[in-house]
């Protein structure tokens, strides 16, 4: 999840608009202003890979862009780098959009002040990621990876290359992670031992919170967590809730969502997040939709349906925030990451 603070209010253009003016003539808001009531959020676009750095026609691109890539295929160069089946992100305090890829296997790093694309493919020495999950920002620049399939959570530094792991010998099937810079703590899911596990900077392992159930503090395959407002959120996912969580004692302090077919409730919650204001987000991937809870906890309204359109999804996993509250979410089976921008207020249930 990316930095809370901030306010509202996005770049007129920006990296992932790429198919706003082409796509759509005008602004496509949610709830609909046709609806009758104050949109919340705009759709702001997409970002899939080498292609949001391709200059517009009126920039040069166009028939010469296309020939120059038919010729690089010809020649025998690298494809353009796209994603595959993005999982999760975060934004830095530079504005570098880090996106794990499960695809790949790596993280994206889209660099909108430089131009630039790169490919974070090390996981710790000689070996390379297998199966990228979720990422945080620690400090100092740091990243933290977790890696399902090696066991651990990669420790990168701002320019990704590859420092000590962390959880080695304590991690089975490691997803979600965290990170607290009021508490110094690493949180990280491990899905398979159906826990919370807290490591220190240096990586020692400092707690563990749960156990399977279904009680409060209980979970049954958790997968995705965030961090903000001195609150834990953990995806609680075949448990259908969000548990939220003292982030410096694991008490159990809220449940939000639950089982059901409605709008609103919840099947397979993965990924969540929070922004400045409190407002809980989480990604129902079992019915394709962004769902939105006001700080109480109460349901708000969703973005999404199964589709490829604007605003739709196909079988979405992460979702994280920006320091503009903008929000982005994984659409994994899309091949890209959709990106809104919140405007403010919805902190009532409609």
């Amino acid at each position: 999840m990316g930095a809370l603070s901030g306010c509202a209010g996005a770049p007129s253009k920006a990296i992932f608009a790429l198919d706003v003016d082409r796509i759509q003539t005008t602004r496509l808001m949610f709830p609909s202003e046709s609806d009758g009531v104050v949109p919340r959020y705009v759709y702001l676009g997409h970002l899939y890979g080498d292609r949001n750095f391709s200059k517009p026609e009126s920039e040069g691109g166009g028939l010469l862009d296309a020939i120059g890539r038919v010729l690089e295929f010809i020649k025998g160069e690298a494809p353009p780098r796209e994603l595959y089946r993005p999982q999760s992100g975060v934004v830095d305090e530079a504005g570098r959009v880090l996106v794990t890829d499960r695809g790949t296997p790596s993280v994206f790093v889209f660099n909108e002040m430089e131009g630039t694309l790169k490919l974070w493919q090390q996981a710790e020495g000689s070996r390379n990621f297998i199966s990228p999950i979720a990422i945080a920002l620690g400090p100092d620049g740091t990243v933290f990876v977790t890696d399902s399939e090696l066991g651990l959570v990669a420790r990168l530094d701002r320019e990704g290359n590859a420092l000590e792991a962390i959880g080695k010998g304590h991690l089975t099937r490691p997803t979600g992670v965290a990170y607290d810079p009021t508490t110094r703590r690493i949180y990280v899911v491990d899905t398979a031992d159906h826990q919370v596990k807290l490591f220190d900077l240096q990586g020692k392992l400092l707690d563990v919170w749960g156990e399977r159930g279904e009680g409060p503090g209980e979970f049954n395959y958790p997968t995705y967590i965030a961090v903000g407002h001195q609150k834990l959120y953990v995806a609680d996912t075949i448990n259908a809730r969000i548990q939220t969580l003292s982030a410096e004692t694991g008490k159990h302090l809220a449940t939000v969502g639950k089982l059901g077919m409605f709008v609103g409730n919840m099947v397979r919650p993965k990924g969540v997040a929070a922004d400045s204001e409190g407002n809980i987000y989480v990604v129902e991937s079992f019915y394709d939709h962004l769902l939105i809870y006001n700080p109480k906890g109460e349901f708000l309204m969703s973005i999404g349906g199964v589709g490829s359109d604007p605003g739709k999804f196909h079988l979405p996993a992460g979702v994280w925030t920006d320091a503009h509250n903008r929000v982005y979410v994984a659409d994994t089976l899309n091949s890209r990451v959709s990106v809104f921008q919140f405007l403010g207020g919805g902190a009532e249930s409609e």
